[in-house]
């Protein structure tokens, strides 16, 4: 497809993740009611980092990780004199002997442009050789590595509690599905608004991960001193890559020829 490998390359950056005061503050679900001692049959709302919750600061430090660790990446591959990174993964693991920092890691595999026909700045991409050739075959460029996250908070309020009880019976908790729909649609938001910001036409996306835990509610403590009450948090992460369209040949692309190297596989196969 015109391009050829110079190199891997990586880039790392280590954060410390802290609050005013604990880490719980970023999960405060904004309950007027919370630490109520009687039912109060208002229904909670997801407190969502998009929307300005308290977990939005919480997302900018980890977007800001991410950016920094994706710069150092695309600066490694310019000082090889390459025009672009295929394969890119981005890691975030904690970092040893320190319970608030995390690393972020991102490696992947610098491509040089054999032409006269040069990015005028690098690109990178989760697609690997195989989808890169097919994604420039169907008259698409990658622009840029984006990663879309949210985390929403919601109280389990006096319905969500009445609805999950051992003899409720089959019925849908309508608080949940809310939690999981709002930070699922959050993360679209925010990895759209950076597709966007690049002037890109579309995003392939990569991987799509949800994790959802339990945390005692912060409000109902700080208010009334009950730490009976709990909240359900919800992280929602897309890794994908923001592509733009170009003008191609007349012509229709040519099939790719993928010779397997595998013994055991000798014919070639056409995708």
């Amino acid at each position: 497809m015109g391009f050829e490998p110079v190199g891997q390359v990586l880039g790392s950056a280590v954060y410390h993740v802290a609050s005013s005061g604990t880490t719980w503050r970023y999960y405060d679900c904004s309950y007027p009611y919370a630490g109520w001692s009687r039912r109060v049959s208002a229904p909670a709302l997801v407190a969502a980092s998009g929307q300005g919750a308290a977990s939005k600061r919480l997302v900018d430090v980890l977007l800001a990780a991410r950016h920094a660790a994706l710069a150092r990446m695309t600066a490694e591959c310019t000082a090889l004199g390459g025009d672009g990174v295929v394969a890119a993964n981005l890691t975030m693991a904690p970092f040893p002997s320190s319970p608030n920092c995390f690393e972020f890691q991102v490696i992947g595999t610098a491509l040089r442009a054999q032409g006269d026909v040069r990015p005028r700045r690098p690109f990178t991409t989760h697609l690997d050789g195989q989808g890169f050739a097919k994604l420039i075959a169907g008259g698409w460029v990658p622009v840029e590595l984006l990663v879309g996250l949210a985390i929403g908070t919601r109280h389990d309020d006096w319905t969500t509690q009445r609805q999950n009880w051992f003899g409720a019976g089959n019925q849908e908790v309508t608080g949940w599905s809310n939690l999981v729909a709002v930070t699922r649609h959050d993360a679209r938001a925010r990895i759209s608004e950076q597709a966007w910001q690049t002037g890109a036409d579309g995003v392939v996306l990569g991987d799509s991960r949800l994790t959802i835990w339990r945390e005692e509610c912060v409000r109902a403590r700080r208010h009334s001193n009950n730490s009976a009450q709990k909240d359900h948090v919800a992280e929602a992460t897309l890794v994908g890559t923001a592509v733009a369209r170009f003008t191609m040949r007349q012509e229709p692309p040519r099939t790719l020829t993928v010779m397997p190297l595998d013994p055991h596989r000798r014919r070639a196969r056409s995708v």
